[in-house]
């Protein structure tokens, strides 16, 4: 047997099984070997019967001296029940529902149990412990017992038997470090942390098996990143000259001072424009910090020596405000005489103020028009065409599949250069991990004269309260936001749905209009809801976690928040940026049914502080890395890396760098090749 033998070939496997692995993705030897663990049961501690004590996980040695089925009419289940004895003593053990191991277990036979001893009736029992025969090599007692992440159909100690019928096939598994590597970060080889992993001998083991599986994988992520970065550096872009005359006239013309961190950003971009290797940078800014005027200001100075822009948007609503800025601050701005801005979305076609034909804007970009073109996926269809395409800008990049944001970005000779904005404030500990090929800018601070967004954690006595305060400012002409976890109501989690919560509020704001809005709206459903908010038709807007980041709704000033306990800080802080977004005191209100003085403390953290790169250190800490991110953001399935490996990623860049220093195609290493090939970074 090989590592490519099929799950079908093993013995005792049945159709069911086989299926039933496969939904797992368990297809060959292979498979099962590298699918890990996520933790393990402690039955190490193997002790004689007599040290036996409730409540401690322990695992004993001995022999069967009787054992026996019966019905229990309490019970109404048929059991096991045996005694067990070693040469200090005997222990009885039950077994509910088993009946049938009467059978399997025999008098005589020497076995492990596991479990955690208890009293009934004042007799210490063992109840339903895990049991095996004796061996050299126990699967499923005395020892780190690994536990999978398995279907109900998928029996924990029948997958334990398989993973330990292939494990002696680790050693064909192909090695992906190299040797050096190995060494220098004390890792083990590839065969043994796939053994560590299923069967450690030690905690130490399970741990040394998890540090090489999360440097190998941040490993990966650096060396891709790393290589991405030196063949752009190898391609040409063009050189968008620094004209200062024109950026101050227009920021002096702007309603507002930008703030020293727009400054300092815009800065970083323009300088980068100049160079003629593509600019590849991320404009991380927290919600509200103002990261689209920044672009603007790239986007005005490519546009100004006749190249072209384009800024990509996930929805048509945010497109549609894209474009409506831009109007407002570039072609009616006084230098605006030769600024162009075109929108393209699937309802909408527009040059400047006036509504086009589709066909005809291509035409103009296909022509070469210099001019900002703003839109949505609609904008990198095949009948759109860039002559001279010089900066991409790219909203909430994650939005977009890495297909279709290549699909725009190598469209022209030259590489344009690429900006992406995005609002997800990333833990700077985590930035390499996530954006290791990108030049990052960072906006904290909000423009000036923005008010702090007043939050308070709700009591369920408070709540009518709170009610009455939101329909005072509904009647004041503003509007609110209510957010759910969930579109209909789940027993399970015990917390408030959308659509029940709708008629909720109908009954309490009877005469205000409240809209619904969640995933399984089409997307023209979903424009119409936001279009009847933004008009002001719906003033109560309950919606589940598709609110779109960044939809700019200036007349919200009140955001509700249910089963707060429910999203992680930094999510919650996404939700708060949709209100405060205008001149008008804006409230953020989370409710939760929690008494957990754990959970109301995090809450409690979350209303005293705005800072949402503060908000997300803390998720990181409380949460873990999975809450902030994920493979569709990063561009990476992280399954092992987590804050606890944060130390590893700049071992793993400096190996990375090492590594490419001599040998930057990998053409001498293969394997490695292999693993990054199929993978995409950042702004592939």
């Amino acid at each position: 047997m090989d590592l490519t033998a099929p799950i079908a070939s093993f013995p005792k496997t049945t159709k069911p099984l086989i299926a039933a692995l496969k939904k797992l993705g368990i297809n060959t030897a292979q498979d099962l070997l590298f699918y890990f663990p996520y933790r393990y049961l402690d039955f190490s501690k193997n002790i004689k019967i007599r040290e036996i004590k409730p409540g401690e996980s322990i695992t004993i040695q001995g022999i069967i001296k009787s054992i026996e089925s019966r019905f229990s009419f309490r019970s109404h289940m048929s059991m096991a029940e045996a005694i067990v004895s070693d040469d200090t003593g005997s222990v009885k053990v039950v077994w509910f529902n088993q009946g049938y191991l009467a059978k399997t277990l025999q008098k005589g036979d020497e076995v492990f149990l596991a479990g955690t001893p208890e009293y009934y009736k004042n007799i210490l029992q063992l109840v339903n412990p895990i049991h095996e025969k004796t061996s050299d090599f126990p699967v499923h007692t005395a020892r780190l017992v690994p536990l999978y992440h398995l279907s109900q159909s998928v029996y924990p100690k029948t997958f334990r038997n398989l993973v330990a019928a292939v494990l002696p096939l680790a050693g064909q598994v192909k090695e992906t470090l190299p040797l050096k590597i190995l060494n220098s970060q004390k890792l083990p080889d590839l065969a043994e942390t796939v053994r560590f992993s299923h069967f450690p001998g030690s905690a130490e083991e399970a741990n040394l098996a998890k540090k090489r599986l999360a440097f190998e994988e941040i490993f990966l992520n650096q060396l891709l990143a790393q290589k991405y970065k030196l063949e752009l550096e190898q391609k040409q872009a063009h050189q968008i000259i620094f004209d200062q005359n024109l950026v101050k006239k227009f920021v002096s013309t702007l309603p507002f001072q930008l703030t020293a961190a727009q400054k300092k950003a815009a800065w970083d971009i323009l300088q980068d424009l100049e160079k003629p290797r593509p600019m590849n940078r991320l404009l991380e800014g927290d919600v509200g910090s103002g990261k689209t005027l920044v672009a603007f200001v790239a986007a005005l100075q490519t546009m100004s020596q006749g190249l072209q822009a384009a800024l990509l948007a996930p929805t048509e609503i945010l497109a549609r405000q894209h474009f409506d800025t831009a109007l407002k601050f570039l072609a009616e701005n006084p230098l605006g005489q030769n600024v162009r801005c075109g929108l393209l979305t699937n309802n909408f076609s527009r040059l400047d103020k006036k509504e086009t034909e589709k066909k005809k804007l291509a035409a103009e970009i296909a022509e070469g028009m210099p001019g900002l073109f703003i839109g949505t996926h609609a904008l990198i269809q095949k009948t759109v065409k860039f002559k001279s395409l010089a900066l991409v800008i790219i909203d909430e990049q994650h939005r977009f599949g890495v297909k279709q944001r290549s699909e725009l970005i190598r469209q022209d000779g030259k590489a344009p250069h690429l900006l992406s904005l995005t609002a997800t404030p990333i833990p700077r500990t985590l930035q390499l991990a996530i954006y290791g090929e990108l030049d990052i800018s960072t906006i904290k601070t909000k423009p000036l004269g923005r008010k702090p967004i007043i939050t308070k954690l709700v009591h369920k006595d408070n709540r009518g309260k709170a009610y009455d305060f939101i329909g005072k400012q509904i009647l004041g002409g503003r509007q609110a936001f209510v957010i759910t976890p969930l579109i209909e109501e789940s027993d399970r989690l015990g917390v408030k749905a959308a659509k029940t919560e709708v008629e909720n509020l109908k009954k309490i704001f009877r005469n205000f209009q409240i809209g619904l809005m969640h995933g399984r709206l089409k997307g023209a459903e979903k424009e119409k809801v936001m279009e009847d908010f933004l008009a002001n038709k719906i003033q109560i807007l309950v919606s589940t976690s598709v609110v779109e980041v960044g939809v700019d709704v200036p007349n919200a000033s009140v955001m509700v928040i249910e089963g707060a306990e429910r999203f992680g800080l930094a999510q919650l802080h996404q939700f708060r940026g949709r209100v405060g977004r205008a001149g008008h005191q804006s409230f953020c209100f989370l409710f939760s049914e929690q008494e957990n003085p754990d959970i109301l403390s995090r809450l409690e953290a979350f209303t005293k502080t705005q800072d949402g790169f503060e908000l997300a250190e803390l998720d990181l800490k409380q949460r873990g890395f999975g809450q902030l991110i994920g493979s569709q953001q990063s561009g990476w399935d992280f399954k092992y890396f987590n804050p606890s490996y944060i130390s590893l990623i700049p071992l793993a860049r400096q190996e990375a760098a090492n590594l490419l220093k001599d040998d930057p195609s990998l053409a001498n290493h293969p394997l490695l090749q292999e693993k990054v090939q199929g993978k995409v970074v950042h702004f592939e």
